[in-house]
């Protein structure tokens, strides 16, 4: 009698498991969920988004955010008239266990805006992990790759004024020098590094995030480079 009792509890025991088993997930599947979720952006379908994103989910976007599921749900809302786009899923990578997956991916965004067409790239990262007999995502994070300013008309007359010595402290120096159309800057020993003309008095380096800024005294003489990151400066005061 007690060895029919315990075969039926362990009986019981197994079933209730098998129901509460989730499947394994395949790096497929997951980037055909991620597709699916990025095609329903341009209508603002929350409808994938809830199912697979989980209720205590930490998401961190490429504009800096930290959102909980709420505010990501809020934030999916249908494109403006005369706006629309696609997100194209490539190169994803991961990692899959029985217990949590994490998969990366770059995201190709193509956006039209009445006609006009933009590019931007992200590249996203995701976890998963199994939750009531399906796979939810519980962290995610967005980066937006970096691009160069799209490179203005270099302006030769400014050249004179700009060209010179800029000095941090005491015997940290930079100079900025030109040859033909090209503006050059060049810290110490090291390589010269070309300066792109932006607009104006305002330069960027190629690959480099930030600006270059030339600034001038209230006379319009320039008495200082600003190098811009993130709105803050780090000022090269012009001495020669």
């Amino acid at each position: 009698m007690k060895i029919v009792r315990r075969f039926s509890f362990l009986s019981v025991c197994l079933l209730l498991s098998a129901c509460n088993h989730t499947k394994p997930i395949t790096q497929e599947e997951l980037v055909r969920r991620s597709q699916g979720m990025m095609d329903a952006v341009p209508a603002g379908d929350q409808t994938l988004w809830k199912q697979y994103f989980a209720d205590d989910v930490l998401y961190f976007d490429e504009k800096g955010r930290a959102m909980d599921k709420a505010a990501l749900m809020a934030d999916l809302t249908p494109m403006p008239k005369g706006y629309g786009g696609t997100i194209k899923i490539d190169n994803p990578k991961s990692v899959i266990t029985p217990t949590y997956a994490v998969v990366s991916f770059d995201e190709n965004e193509t956006e039209t805006i009445f006609g006009q067409e933009l590019h931007a790239k992200y590249h996203e990262t995701d976890t998963w992990v199994p939750r009531n007999g399906d796979w939810q995502i519980v962290a995610g994070q967005v980066l937006r790759y970096y691009e160069d300013p799209l490179a203005g008309t270099p302006d030769k007359a400014r050249y004179p004024q700009l060209i010179g010595t800029y000095e941090l402290t005491p015997g940290t120096q930079l100079t900025v020098t030109a040859e033909g159309d090209k503006l050059f800057r060049q810290r110490g020993t090291s390589p010269k590094v070309e300066l792109i003309t932006e607009s104006g008095d305002v330069f960027f380096r190629k690959g480099v995030e930030g600006r270059l800024v030339f600034h001038r005294d209230a006379a319009g003489k320039v008495d200082a480079l600003y190098d811009r990151r993130n709105n803050e400066d780090v000022v090269w005061k012009k001495v020669k």
